[in-house]
């Protein structure tokens, strides 16, 4: 297939000076059959005004690196076409199927069910259009080169043409403060203790992950991209809502490696990622881990044990007591009530 159709799936929750930088880089790509869809997630404050202010040409997207200039400016000519769903209840397949000419379909999800029930919002509207191949599930405080999506493709038909049954690319993502350094090329997760850490973080880039062994090496890609393909979503299902966030890639992982599916990685895809812009979590700063990203971290890790690896249980909860005195130490009081009454 060499020219397969691709939607672009990108979440808003008070976040939209990061999505319109990520959309200004986005929509510059240069593979050219894709449609974007951007979920808002109950955002309070007025985000949709902006992104579409943005879309008329009213609004200029900011950059907060300028050494990445170059992925969106000049900006894009607008204005650029888009659909705006403003309602919670979704449209219909007929409606749906008007948009085709569309750049941007903004769709407003009434609520904020979490990550993956946004992006389940965006995967139905896709399923609906029919000419879905493949989904590209990008985080919005990120920027991409103009190759990264015809990377993808790319790498997909090589997996399709050895008969490789892959289900979800992962990208190189770099730091967006730090272009040269490696957030990760994937994740590797310890089930004894339900930590997860990425392979090549904070390493400088010189190519020393630019090969397929990686994908022998970690246990699922980095959720600030996941490309995946529309067979893999109809075989194993959507994202799982139970989480609301983190941890929603590695469920959809064990999930489909359970029905024969593999993972795939493509290094030639460079994503550039602020990292917990929109969470207040970066592994960079995790002193100063927001409440909502620290409670769901933690609480994730006995979640997902329970549903997979029960038996592992005593030796996550062990490993929460670590995370107790950690609290303690930062003098982070308010959080341990919580930690003790949903994990204990």
């Amino acid at each position: 297939m060499t020219n397969p159709k691709v939607y672009i799936i990108l979440i808003n929750h008070n976040g939209w000076k990061d999505t319109i930088e990520c959309l200004e880089s986005v929509l510059r790509s240069d593979y050219q059959n894709f449609q974007v869809v951007v979920v808002d997630n109950a955002s309070t404050d007025d985000s949709m005004t902006h992104i579409l202010s943005w879309a008329k040409g009213c609004q200029s997207a900011g950059v907060k690196n300028y050494q990445l200039t170059h992925l969106t400016n000049p900006p894009l000519k607008k204005p650029i076409s888009n659909s705006l769903y403003e309602s919670g209840s979704l449209p219909d397949a007929i409606s749906w199927h008007k948009d085709g000419d569309h750049s941007l379909i903004l769709i407003q999800s009434g609520e904020n069910r979490g990550f993956a029930a946004g992006n389940n919002i965006g995967i139905r509207y896709a399923s609906v259009r029919e000419d879905a191949v493949y989904i590209w599930l990008l985080n919005n405080d990120t920027v991409v080169e103009a190759d990264a999506l015809s990377a993808l493709v790319r790498k997909a038909d090589e997996y399709q043409e050895k008969r490789q049954r892959t289900g979800i690319i992962g990208a190189k993502l770099l730091y967006y403060d730090l272009p040269d350094s490696l957030q990760g090329v994937g994740g590797v997760y310890n089930t004894w203790f339900a930590k997860s850490k990425h392979l090549g973080g904070f390493e400088v880039d010189y190519g020393q992950y630019d090969n397929e062994t990686v994908v022998g090496r970690i246990d699922y890609p980095i959720g600030a991209s996941l490309f995946v393909s529309m067979d893999y979503i109809r075989d194993v299902g959507p994202l799982c809502e139970d989480y609301f966030l983190y941890f929603e890639e590695l469920d959809w992982v064990v999930r489909g490696k359970a029905k024969g599916w593999q993972l795939g990685y493509c290094w030639q895809s460079k994503v550039y990622h602020k990292e917990g812009s929109s969470t207040g979590a970066c592994s960079m700063k995790l002193q100063e881990k927001s409440r909502i990203a620290d409670f769901y971290n933690i609480r994730n890790r006995v979640l997902f044990t329970k549903k997979y690896f029960p038996a592992r249980l005593p030796t996550v909860r062990l490993s929460l007591l670590f995370v107790l005195f950690n609290r303690i130490r930062r003098k982070q009081f308010d959080r341990l009530s919580w930690i003790l009454k949903n994990n204990f």
